[in-house]
């Protein structure tokens, strides 16, 4: 068995976009877990997604009492055989390797936001670190973005970056 994932983080709705890109929905409902890293802004944004499948997620630091109320700060869970772990905010990228090692030991893949800078590595310890960036602030990255990946048994594989063409943000 295999399960398709679709990881977004800082969307910024409404402030950044009026609405998801029409990729992003597409990707949605193509995947089994749709995972969240946080600055959703409008819990509007998580209703929608949950019609679209299932979401773990979790809030960021633009999120309000609505999201924190629905949502945790770290989110856990057991996807076929990888432990995974979402959590908004990494800290500095020059320690983040080690940092993580530390934190989140304990899981296979960790799937974080805040910087809206895509990251694709694995620490010394064997900890897969995901940032899909932002589907709708690119900030200072050359594209809008969000991931695909698979989980199969015990590999995470097929992670794709995916690029959305440019539009205006607001």
């Amino acid at each position: 068995m295999t399960t398709r994932l679709v990881l977004l983080a800082d969307t910024h709705i409404p402030k950044r976009a009026r609405v998801l890109p029409p990729a992003v929905l597409r990707a949605a409902d193509e995947a089994d877990v749709i995972i969240h890293a946080g600055d959703w802004v409008a819990a509007s944004v998580l209703d929608e997604l949950c019609a679209h499948g299932d979401v773990l997620g979790v809030w960021g630091n633009n999120d309000g009492p609505e999201l924190r109320r629905r949502l945790p700060e770290i989110a856990r869970r057991r996807i076929e055989e990888v432990d995974v772990a979402v959590v908004h905010v990494t800290g500095d990228a020059k320690t983040r390797e080690r940092r993580m090692d530390e934190q989140f030991g304990d899981v296979d893949l960790l799937v974080f936001g805040h910087s809206h800078i895509p990251w694709d590595t694995t620490t010394p310890g064997g900890l897969r670190l995901l940032n899909p960036g932002s589907p709708t602030d690119r900030r200072r990255q050359p594209q809008h973005t969000f991931m695909t990946a698979v989980i199969d048994g015990s590999d995470i594989r097929d992670v794709t970056l995916v690029a959305l063409p440019q539009r205006p943000s607001v």
